[in-house]
């Protein structure tokens, strides 16, 4: 069993791993969902996101009221979409801010790591859904003729649920 948790979650990071802008939704207090793009800071993935941002950012305040939150990334060049649900937490940690710290960061925290409200934001992955699909033009075409000829829809390529939690 371990062995397939291994193989999906080395799945959902190669699907990811690319895409360096998710959009994360967060709940406001009101109960109305909030999404706004975010840029990923890690190069490998054992079970957790990491995501700088101000430890008193309008997200930081949602997070701490409804830590329920969802990323969602999408390549439609190569056809492959994931959405990732998990428990986020602000980490205020400053040795390992200074760790995660890598310089493309300035351009959002122009004061640097040692910015008293600089946070990482960590998102613990409970659950995550993809879609893989061959994006070549003769797959389009194929469907296309399927669905014509037969009535059915094609479904070509994956969709799989994944559960981490």
């Amino acid at each position: 069993m371990a062995s397939a948790a291994t193989d999906e979650t080395r799945k959902l990071w190669d699907m990811i791993r690319h895409i360096r802008v998710c959009m994360m939704t967060t709940i406001e207090e009101d109960g109305s969902l909030r999404s706004r793009p975010m840029a990923g800071i890690q190069d490998e993935f054992a079970g957790e996101l990491w995501f700088f941002t101000s430890a008193t950012s309008h997200k930081t305040l949602e997070i701490a009221g409804h830590d329920q939150i969802n990323l969602s990334y999408a390549d439609p060049r190569d056809q492959s979409y994931v959405s990732v649900s998990g428990k986020a937490d602000l980490v205020t940690d400053r040795t390992l801010i200074a760790e995660k710290w890598t310089e493309p960061v300035r351009v959002w925290s122009p004061k640097g790591p040692d910015d008293p409200d600089l946070a990482l934001l960590r998102v613990a992955v409970d659950r995550a859904e993809y879609w893989d699909s061959p994006s070549a033009t003769m797959t389009y075409l194929y469907g296309y003729a399927k669905a014509r000829l037969t009535g059915e829809a094609s479904r070509p390529g994956e969709n799989a649920k994944i559960d981490l939690g």
